[in-house]
């Protein structure tokens, strides 16, 4: 099976099996500490305090992110307005994962992550290509519509070290030790069983996302409409 086709049955696989774990995640579902979360030892502020801010910790180098990747865009796109999402790039400080790191923010600052952000995933790991240090990368943006030159000043900015560095402290302030994790308003970590294999672990974890959702939106006063305004009585 040719790699872009297998990834797309992979996909459609999976995405099945995402959707029979979201049934489970109903309103009346009440997801279960131990199980299908786990606390964050200390609540962390959120990027944006009026939604709720769903952060994925992931790494190009890991092949569940790989598998990951696209079931993650077609969830996102069935959340609510109130949801917001970002990425932060995990370093476990192995040399290959932090190069990594870098080329995630280095791809931002260069303006071409969105063009390079998934096809970095698929060089990896379906092309095989070994793309773990700066040279690597920068060589392959170059080959794939980047701008190598912008790509490679980035990479070594100081903006870019700051990015990885608050990513390390991130992670390790969430209590992050694998990848793919998903953490839930700053204060739940959605957890799975990786004992049922990759596929039902991937849906399962995207399914206790909803119940923390769905329970962090619970969690939040509930919104009044604003008064109507008044005419002052004229006497």
């Amino acid at each position: 099976m040719r790699p872009r086709h297998r990834l797309m049955s992979l996909a459609t696989c999976f995405l099945g099996m995402v959707a029979t774990a979201a049934l489970a995640a109903t309103p009346a579902a009440v997801p279960v500490e131990g199980t299908d979360y786990r606390l964050v030892a200390q609540a962390q502020r959120t990027l944006t305090p009026d939604k709720i801010e769903v952060v994925e910790f992931f790494s190009y180098a890991c092949p569940h992110c790989a598998v990951f990747y696209p079931l993650v865009a077609q969830w996102l796109a069935q959340q609510g307005k109130d949801v917001s999402f970002r990425r932060v790039p995990v370093g476990f400080n192995r040399a290959e994962w932090i190069n990594l790191q870098r080329a995630f923010y280095a791809l931002q600052t260069s303006g071409d992550f969105d063009k390079l952000d998934g096809p970095l995933f698929h060089a990896i790991h379906e092309e095989h290509q070994r793309l773990f240090d700066q040279g690597s990368i920068a060589e392959w943006v170059g080959k794939n519509g980047g701008n190598p030159d912008k790509f490679a000043g980035a990479y070594g900015s100081f903006g870019v070290n700051n990015q990885t560095v608050q990513a390390d402290k991130m992670a390790e302030d969430y209590g992050i030790d694998s990848v793919p994790t998903i953490a839930i308003d700053g204060k739940y970590v959605a957890m799975a069983d990786p004992a049922k294999g990759e596929a039902q672990y991937l849906a399962e974890l995207l399914g206790h996302a909803d119940m923390l959702i769905a329970k962090a939106r619970a969690e939040r006063p509930a919104t009044r409409p604003p008064a109507k305004a008044t005419k002052p009585i004229r006497k």
